[in-house]
């Protein structure tokens, strides 16, 4: 196969470089570098459709923007989730009218969104969601339930939340697909999640009677698992080869880590770095392998324990390179919680595995969807 990029990417990759040089993301003002990214167009490339004010971009050149981003440093965006999950899941199954009411705000960097999926007792098992939302008689739903491990909820200014709307349905049937404004105080809650690596971007977020309106359910009462599986297989393709760039910068801090401190010389972590190095540049082909396939079931699940196992594999290998030293903190003891770069990779690594669809459960899609295995039975089903 030509892993190879064409003319017009490389042309492409030229002018994304040099707007990236020419705007230094401004710090500490996340929203204000999501509003200058889309005036510049740079928001939507993947939507396919300009009228929403987002540029025209073939799928190669999206790898290649996102590509020339992590190079160039820039920030983690704030508009991820609205950009590449909500916007092309609204564009499949969304109505004109809502298409029209949200993707321009996206495009515009100036709304943000959060993703209402995973629950304290529906996390992996995405279809063991609990909370509920009620219609009122009116032309609106009241929400209540709980949701965990909701990445940027404190930014966000709307959440798409997958809830049952069918009294006594169980697994996936009864479930909505519903956006839900944030702003409201006294029926939404916002809790960080403090993290063993230090770091807070998950939050638990608690509805107590949140008003979504029927206008905003997408694809029709009960149809949400469709809609929601529908959102889970854009996770993939560009997301990954971008996701590879920033791992190749981790990689280059351990192997040189491990050069000065010349514990390349140990032969077996030497063949640890060389085999991580290996794995990535198979990660990469595997991904261009799989770009843009919508016929494989199991190229998402692929490509996430490819991953998430190799990640969790650097984090333990830059710890392993440093030896006892990277116990212990950058200085002298204080009540602070102090870790470098490498560190809180290893501590946030330990999680890899099992977010966004723990390993066993990517290995049973694979088994029962690609190779055809026996389904595994559900408890209900065997009672």
């Amino acid at each position: 196969m030509d892993f190879e990029f064409g003319v017009e990417d490389e042309a492409f990759r030229h002018e994304a470089r040099e707007w990236l040089a020419a705007h230094p993301a401004p710090g500490g003002d996340p929203r204000g570098w999501e509003r200058e990214l889309g005036a510049a167009g740079w928001i939507g490339l993947g939507w396919g459709d300009a009228s929403y004010g987002s540029r025209r971009a073939s799928l190669t050149q999206q790898v290649v923007w996102g590509e020339e981003y992590a190079r160039a440093g820039a920030p983690a965006r704030l508009g991820h989730i609205g950009e590449n999950l909500l916007a092309p899941t609204l564009l499949a199954h969304g109505t004109p009218e809502q298409c029209a009411r949200f993707l321009p705000g996206i495009a515009r960097g100036g709304t943000l969104w959060c993703q209402g999926y995973s629950e304290p007792g529906a996390g992996s098992d995405l279809a063991g969601v609990r909370t509920r939302a009620v219609r009122d008689g009116g032309d609106r739903y009241r929400i209540s339930g709980q949701k965990i491990w909701t990445s940027l909820a404190r930014d966000a200014d709307w959440c798409f939340v997958l809830a049952r709307t069918e009294e006594g349905s169980r697994r996936h049937r009864g479930l909505s697909f519903l956006l839900v404004p944030m702003d409201q105080p006294g029926r939404i809650d916002v809790r960080p999640i403090r993290q063993m690596s230090g770091t807070s971007e998950f939050n638990e977020v608690y509805f107590d009677g949140a008003v979504a309106h029927a206008r905003d359910l997408v694809g029709g009462e009960g149809d949400g698992w469709r809609v929601a599986m529908a959102l889970l297989a854009l996770e993939r393709g560009v997301s990954t080869l971008v996701q590879q760039i920033g791992f190749a910068a981790e990689l280059e801090q351990v192997v040189r880590t491990a050069v000065d401190r010349h514990a390349h010389r140990d032969p077996v972590l030497a063949d640890r770095l060389v085999s991580q190095w290996a794995a990535l540049r198979v990660m990469r082909w595997n991904a261009l392998r799989t770009l843009g396939r919508t016929d494989d079931p199991g190229a998402p699940s692929v490509a996430k324990l490819l991953w998430a196992g190799w990640h969790r594999r650097l984090g333990e290998l830059a710890m392993a390179v440093r030896g006892a030293e990277a116990t212990g903190g950058p200085g002298p003891w204080t009540d602070a919680y102090e870790l470098d770069d490498q560190q809180r990779m290893f501590l946030f690594s330990r999680a890899d595995t099992i977010y966004g669809g723990s390993d066993e459960i990517q290995r049973t899609i694979i088994a029962e969807r690609v190779l055809g295995l026996p389904r595994e039975a559900k408890k209900e089903e065997s009672r």
